[in-house]
């Protein structure tokens, strides 16, 4: 047996938990059942926390729904006041929450407190949106008659959020939830349940009534099943997979219920002759191989025009040279493990496919010295759309470039998917870039820049990269119910 290893250096002890959160309790499995979760860099076991099933998330639901009618009788200034302790908490404690997350998730130090920054700035947003939950005076059809609309909470919300970004995924559902006057069911990811109990732990102290953040780990199958099947859980707020989505959405149709979905994506990212060189080779190298690859928004296919395609491989060929790949814990670490040994099988599938049928190797290509989940970051050339690297998400450190000719080509190409979630290019041609943005069949657009998320803006995609969005003056919305209200006067 493995033994336990914590998560070594947080200054407040206190922030690590292992048990679930029901109606302010900290509670393990009804079977004692537990789940372990290992340090991807070192396959360390770093601590065990309760498998949970159905009886744990129907008892969650029970308390969220307890807590509801307090929570939404506040005022949004009220609420918000107790947000903006939860965002300072936070913010204070961003050394140890990157800590915690870099050892559970993989990431380096940089961008696991990157990444509580970014968490931390929807709680600060929606605590701000909460109270602009404006409703509308409508000019009356006939006299005597005066028409109104309010917006009122949803109600109870269950959130499935994902591993590779276990902060900000939750703070994007939570913030919106908890402003609008909701509470939450939430199940973290199985492999990055740590830095979601952290958070719990601020909440705590911040003041947030007991029932209003429920947190239950374990089983997602039994969980998510719970949670869809539930009259009381009027919504249902996931990042993951499209696949997982749509068996989601399924699971929901029968009590109908609001879906906020985050789903796959399959970004391409484009570079024309008349670009700027070095900007796009950054984008490139930020939007590519931020977070090892592993994010929705990356760019999975790189189209490159033929009169730049050769000088723009060899410098982000340069650019990729002098990445340090290692244990996120480490100085100088941009490049962290892959998440576990299944992501680094599907990493060199994907490869070995597209070599097979004609891709050329530039750098990398195989797994990293260091081994265990460590992959090397790398570029492939000669992707055509016969290969499975052209279709799948690929969710790890590969550049796969195509050659286009053309604007029409390209855009063709680039909507050749049944994802819709981000995408980029770069020109300095301005009709081209407005013909351009305006032709991607995707939710986001990221126009001569490689990272395009921020707390102000909407995210989201179309066709099967989801419904919905998050963050923005939108992100409030999708947890309120507009209500009309008809009343005569005289």
């Amino acid at each position: 047996m493995d033994q336990m290893q914590h998560p070594m250096g947080l200054s407040d002890a206190g922030l690590l938990r292992t048990h679930g959160v029901i109606g302010g309790a900290w509670v393990g499995a009804d079977a004692g059942g537990l789940l372990d979760v290992r340090n991807p860099a070192t396959g360390a076991l770093l601590a065990q926390v309760p498998m949970m099933g159905a009886a744990e998330t129907a008892r969650a639901i029970d308390a969220a729904a307890a807590a509801l009618p307090s929570w939404r009788a506040l005022t949004a200034q009220e609420r918000a006041k107790l947000l903006m302790r939860w965002h300072d908490l936070m913010l204070d404690a961003a050394d140890d929450l990157a800590l915690l997350l870099t050892q559970e998730q993989g990431k380096s130090l940089a961008e696991a407190k990157g990444e509580i920054t970014y968490g931390a700035s929807f709680i600060s947003w929606f605590a701000e949106e909460s109270r602009r939950a404006y409703g509308d005076v409508i000019p009356t059809h006939k006299p005597g008659s005066r028409l109104i609309t309010i917006k009122q909470p949803v109600g109870v919300v269950g959130a499935i959020t994902p591993w590779n970004f276990p902060n900000a995924m939750i703070t994007r559902k939570l913030g919106p939830a908890l402003a609008a006057g909701c509470t939450i069911v939430l199940k973290p990811a199985e492999a990055t349940p740590l830095s979601a109990l952290a958070l719990a732990v601020l909440a705590e102290r911040a003041g947030i009534p007991a029932g209003v953040i429920n947190i239950v780990t374990g089983d997602p199958v039994a969980i998510g099943g719970t949670l869809t099947a539930s009259s009381t859980v009027r919504k249902i707020s996931f990042t993951g997979s499209t696949r997982v989505g749509r068996l989601l959405m399924a699971q929901s149709a029968p009590t109908v219920k609001r879906l906020s979905l985050e789903l796959g994506g399959n970004a391409p990212f484009i570079v024309f002759d008349d670009a700027d060189l070095g900007p796009a080779v950054a984008g490139a190298m930020a939007s590519k191989y931020r977070n090892s690859g592993q994010t929705c928004v990356c760019a999975n296919r790189l189209f490159v025009e033929d009169g730049i395609h050769d000088a723009f491989v060899a410098k982000l060929a340069e650019e990729v040279g002098k990445l340090k790949v290692g244990n996120g814990v480490e100085a100088g670490v941009n490049q962290g493990p892959l998440i576990n040994r299944a992501a680094v099988e599907k990493v060199e599938e994907l490869v070995t496919d597209a070599l097979e049928k004609g891709a050329t190797l530039v750098t990398g290509g195989k797994r990293h010295d260091l081994g265990g989940c460590f992959y090397e970051p790398t570029i492939l050339t000669g992707v055509t759309g016969e290969m499975r690297i052209a279709h799948e998400e690929i969710f790890g450190p590969v550049a796969a470039i195509q050659r286009f000719r053309g604007e029409e080509e390209v855009l063709r190409l680039a909507n050749d998917t049944e994802f819709g979630l981000a995408a980029y290019f770069y020109s300095r041609d301005l009709g081209r870039i407005w013909r351009v943005a305006e032709g991607l069949e995707s939710g986001m657009v990221g126009v001569n820049e490689g990272l395009i998320s921020t707390e102000i803006a909407p995210f989201g995609g179309v066709k099967q990269s989801g419904l919905g969005r998050e963050g923005s003056s939108l992100g409030l919305d999708e947890y309120l119910e507009v209500k009309y209200i008809s009343m005569a006067v005289g």
